[in-house]
């Protein structure tokens, strides 16, 4: 590579990382998945539409299928009917005249890395400084030098209020801040969506706001959000849609003052009953 193109190229990356949060927002559809574990059926055609820039809040009791549907919509669950597309682009697989066929890991991981996913117990690696674990996955795909890999993760750790926690390991950090690192880390590939799995459930509660601020931060930023909680509050704050699941299916959805307030399916009136 010449000196004229890695100028231009630094460039380009100082750019992107000044950026930092300029995410491209993705419409996401879920097309009829269905998803077994053995003889249990988890997922029973599951239909779900997301605008770009749309913040989708995911409710339901334990063992409806929520966590399911996240995992399939980012294939590391292949569901056994039905396929998920990300701007139109089948996720996992690619058609074969009238059926799908599976893509190679490769190829699933380069999807994949547009469709970023916050677990509940945030799975940094523990031998990796803050810094380096959110600069990890740019420089593992290829689409950042480790310098301006690093570079992009000082500015969202900044985004993120941990600016000062860059050389800290994950096991000298509260909850709250590991879950704060992975919300950077998810946001490192700029992906167009990020799927967040009950990203309190792990935390005390006094840690629950902080990073409740951040992921508020990031729905008003625009960045199309899936998130599957039991914070309800935080869902008739956030949400554009609210989307109840149980038995695997979806009963009701639409904007939180319906499903919330005026929930029409027996189940959903039963489910907020019990939690409100």
């Amino acid at each position: 590579m010449s000196a004229e193109s890695i100028e231009s190229t630094e460039r380009t990356e100082r750019t992107e990382s000044a950026e930092t949060l300029a995410v491209r927002p993705a419409a996401l559809q879920v097309h009829g998945v269905h998803k077994w574990y053995g003889a249990q059926q988890v997922l029973e055609g599951v239909e779900l539409t997301v605008r770009p820039g749309e913040v989708t809040v995911v409710l339901g009791p334990s063992g409806s299928g929520k966590s399911t549907l996240l995992r399939v919509i980012n294939h590391l669950e292949k569901p056994e009917a039905g396929h998920v597309s990300l701007n139109g682009e089948p996720i996992g697989v690619r058609r074969h005249g009238t059926r799908l066929k599976e893509l190679s890991e490769r190829a699933i991981l380069a999807q994949r890395s547009r469709i970023g996913f916050v677990f509940q117990n945030f799975n940094l690696f523990p031998h990796l400084t803050v810094l380096d674990n959110v600069a990890a996955a740019p420089v593992a795909t290829g689409k950042r030098t480790k310098q301006a890999a690093r570079e992009l993760a000082r500015d969202l750790l900044a985004r993120v209020g941990l600016a000062d926690k860059a050389d800290a390991y994950p096991r000298q950090l509260s909850g709250g801040q590991q879950q704060r690192v992975a919300i950077a880390r998810a946001l490192a590939l700029r992906p167009g969506v990020i799927l967040f799995d009950e990203p309190t459930s792990a935390l005390d509660p006094e840690l629950v706001g902080e990073v409740l601020e951040v992921i508020k931060d990031l729905a008003g930023s625009g960045t199309t959000l899936v998130i599957v909680t039991h914070e309800i509050g935080f869902a008739r704050e956030i949400a554009d849609r609210v989307v109840f699941m149980d038995g695997g299916r979806i009963v009701e959805q639409g904007p939180p003052e319906q499903v919330l307030d005026h929930p029409e399916h027996p189940r959903t009136r039963d489910f907020l009953s019990r939690v409100l």
